[in-house]
């Protein structure tokens, strides 16, 4: 049984408080820009007080047993705290494409996901929109929603901000990118990505544990790390490894993930408009291999 099922009443009122506290003025993720969002002001993620999104369905390329056999029910938020110049998604987390749908919509959302058979929900850059989604899993979760909620993200959070999510996700799906904070402010405009990431992992962990799998090898509960290689940035994916390898959540599965493609302002950047070639990721798998790590998945190039 997921976990909000065991949740009261008091636990959900608590939590809805909390979040809208933290909406507006807005210090939900580390930038705490303190947007005034209740009055429409949108924050340095873009956010205003509507819920926007990008696209809903099922989805079948996460790792296997979040994508499963039916698909994993991804929700895209539009917008997003970090300001990757490579990134991936950039027409959703930069160009803030979407539309706007109320609360209860978002329930909807979800239960026509579950009704489709996905094995979660799966919030992809959730953070700017927490007083809702918490709204929306609330009305949810009374009409029927009972499957695993996880938790997608580019691990840029506030400890304490993850710390109030315990009793509503299940499975957290956080992204380790960097053990550079110059790297991360080059790339992704902050300075302060490593300390932030690394304690929101030990917070997930610590609400979750290693990952949990049912007979048919789809994810009940845990975490999975992921870990996007760049090209030329060897020695940050070998510290990111072994910040994980000596960390507290160390047998957390691992996806190394060799993905990467320029995207975005990428293109024109002379450190990121490449792919990674082959020689970079058997460099990074076989140090990851070196360091014991043994669950999880690397990506085929």
């Amino acid at each position: 049984m997921d976990l909000r099922n065991g949740l009261a009443e008091t636990g959900w009122q608590e939590r809805l408080a909390f979040f809208k506290e933290h909406y507006s003025p807005c210090c939900l993720c580390p930038r705490a820009c303190g947007a005034e969002r209740a009055q429409g002001k949108a924050g340095v993620c873009q956010a205003t007080d509507r819920v926007k999104i990008a696209s809903f369905s099922p989805h079948f390329g996460e790792e296997p047993p979040i994508s499963g056999t039916r698909g994993s029910g991804t929700v895209f938020f539009s917008g997003c705290t970090l300001k990757c110049l490579f990134c991936q998604n950039y027409p959703i987390s930069h160009l803030f494409n979407g539309k706007y749908y109320s609360v209860a919509g978002l329930a909807g959302i979800f239960l026509q996901l579950q009704k489709q058979g996905a094995h979660n929900i799966n919030f992809v850059s959730p953070t700017p929109y927490l007083y809702h989604i918490v709204q929306a899993l609330h009305l949810a979760t009374a009409r029927g929603l009972d499957i695993p909620v996880v938790y997608n993200t580019s691990g840029y959070e506030q400890k304490d901000i993850i710390r109030h999510l315990a009793g509503l996700v299940d499975i957290y799906l956080p992204d380790y990118k960097y053990a550079d904070n110059g790297l991360a402010q080059r790339f992704s405009g902050v300075k302060d990505c490593v300390e932030r990431t690394h304690g929101a992992i030990e917070e997930m962990f610590d609400q979750v544990g290693e990952l949990d799998l049912d007979d048919g090898g789809v994810a009940r509960k845990g975490l999975i790390i992921r870990h996007l290689i760049l090209p030329k940035q060897m020695e940050n994916s070998k510290r990111v490894l072994a910040r994980i390898s000596q960390s507290r959540f160390k047998d957390a599965y691992l996806s190394l993930m060799s993905q990467y493609f320029p995207a975005f302002k990428a293109t024109t950047n002379e450190d990121l408009c490449r792919r990674i070639e082959p020689a970079e990721y058997r460099e990074i798998r076989d140090y990851a291999l070196s360091l014991g790590f043994s669950r999880g998945w690397f990506q085929d190039l």
